[in-house]
C-alpha cells in the first residue's frame, strides 16, 4: 500500500491536551491499518511557543521521533530537551507533555501502539 502525500488527512488541533496554540497532524496511517494493534500514526508539526498538554497512556505506549527543531519533553514527571532525530518513549501507565522550545517549528513522528 502507497499513501501518497497529498492523500494524507491534515487536521489542526486547537490547545491539544490543554496544551498552547495549535498543533498540526499528518496522518500517515488511519487507525484501521494498525488491525487493532494501535491507533495512531501521525507527523505533528508545532510552531514556536505551541505544545501538547500533559496526559497519560494506558494501555498502549506512545513514541515520538524528532525531525526537526527543538522540543522540551516532560518524561513522567522528568524534563528534558530533545533535537532532531532524539526517540522519546512513553509507556502504559505512564504521562508526557512536549512543546516547541525553540524559533523554528518542532516536527516530529508520533506513534501509538496497544500495550
Amino acid at each position: 500500500m502507497i499513501i501518497r502525500k497529498e492523500e494524507q488527512k491534515i487536521t489542526v488541533n486547537e490547545q491539544m491536551r490543554g496544551g498552547e496554540g495549535s498543533v498540526q497532524l499528518r496522518q500517515l496511517l488511519a487507525p484501521e491499518q494498525f488491525c487493532g494493534h494501535g491507533r495512531l500514526f501521525n507527523q505533528l508539526e508545532l510552531a514556536p511557543g505551541c505544545s501538547i498538554g500533559s496526559h497519560y497512556h494506558n494501555g498502549e505506549s506512545e513514541t515520538f521521533y524528532i525531525l526537526q527543531g527543538t522540543a522540551r519533553f516532560d518524561d513522567n514527571g522528568q524534563e528534558c530537551i530533545l533535537h532532531a532525530g532524539d526517540v522519546a518513549h512513553t509507556p502504559s501507565g505512564h504521562f508526557h507533555s512536549i512543546a516547541n522550545a525553540g524559533q523554528e517549528p518542532l516536527v516530529l513522528v508520533a506513534m501509538i501502539v496497544n500495550s
